[in-house]
């Protein structure tokens, strides 16, 4: 399938802009152009019935955190959760990054998004990130009942990129550790491989957003050294194990490096027995989740991922 028409604008104008890439700036830079450009193609003002920021305790310092709700309940009614993961290569993304398409989940899926600010690289290397996700998970299992008016029987994690990656290591976690229960996964284009060596990370390695050379300068600024990659926790492909996991919803797009990685996880996914939907978004580059205000195929995508959500959340209502 050809490129997107809108994406294929908006690549046009990053290249004629001559943008920089993270790796050619300062790491201050590479965070306020991340921001900056996400900013461009966002939708603006995204309605939602409640927004609050708030801390809970991590394992090195306070995890803030964004609480979004959809919508105002009835009396006795709680919402399940998406525990959500900002991308941005461990390294760029934020809270702020995120914020339209957290609000639009929250409304698509009729659940609480709580999206967790963890630690960033190089400042707080591997498993640091993993850590304060953790810890919000069982934060959110534990105490999400009285302090944010939610089900915690009805969990779902989920993230894009970065974040996928994130989600779907919480899911093996706590599989092992036999808590919390996740009644779901949202990986939106994960990067879950040890090595950037698929066909598409060659094919797609310039030209469409994302690059080889930014992928492989953000696993050098997260990864302590290249043992880490043959550690589950920061390459889900590699475990041994994914049998007992969550349902999952995997999202791809098909001119992303990182799209057949998804796709072979996904498939590993299902060879170990598990429930996985693949949904392939041909048309589309790394990062058209956040494109709300530029490509219309962003709003198809969060719609089916809440409705993803909402259907695997309803399977747990009363447990």
């Amino acid at each position: 399938m050809a490129l997107d028409p809108q994406v294929q604008a908006i690549l046009t104008a990053v290249k004629a802009a001559g943008i920089p890439e993270p790796w050619q700036v300062s790491l201050g830079e590479a965070r306020a152009g991340y921001q900056a450009r996400v900013a461009r193609v966002d939708v603006k003002d995204e309605p939602i019935h409640q927004v609050a920021d708030r801390l809970i305790p991590g394992p090195e310092r306070p995890i803030p955190i964004r609480v979004y709700r959809p919508r105002a309940t009835k009396p006795g009614e709680t919402l399940g959760v998406l525990l959500w993961f900002h991308g941005g290569g461990f390294v760029i993304g934020n809270l702020d990054t995120h914020d339209s398409a957290c609000r639009r989940l929250s409304k698509e899926a009729d659940v609480v998004v709580v999206s967790v600010d963890y630690r960033l690289a190089p400042e707080s290397r591997f498993p640091a990130a993993v850590d304060d996700c953790m810890a919000a998970l069982r934060w959110v299992a534990l105490q999400g009942a009285a302090e944010l008016d939610i089900d915690p029987g009805r969990l779902a994690v989920g993230g894009d990129s970065a974040g996928g990656n994130l989600a779907a290591v919480c899911a093996l976690l706590a599989r092992d550790e036999g808590f919390p229960r996740i009644a779901h996964q949202l990986l939106i284009y994960p990067c879950v491989a040890p090595e950037p060596e698929t066909a598409s990370h060659h094919r797609f390695a310039e030209g469409h957003l994302l690059t080889r050379r930014t992928l492989t300068w953000f696993y050098k600024q997260y990864l302590r050294s290249t043992r880490d990659t043959q550690d589950f926790r920061f390459a889900p492909l590699v475990a041994d194990d994914l049998s007992g996991l969550p349902p999952a919803f995997v999202l791809v797009a098909g001119y992303d490096p990182l799209r057949d990685e998804g796709v072979q996880y996904a498939t590993r996914l299902v060879e170990a027995g598990n429930d996985c939907t693949l949904v392939n978004m041909a048309g589309m580059v790394h990062g058209f989740y956040l494109m709300l205000g530029a490509v219309d195929a962003a709003s198809e995508a969060i719609r089916l991922s809440g409705a993803a959500v909402s259907r695997a959340l309803a399977a747990h209502r009363g447990e």
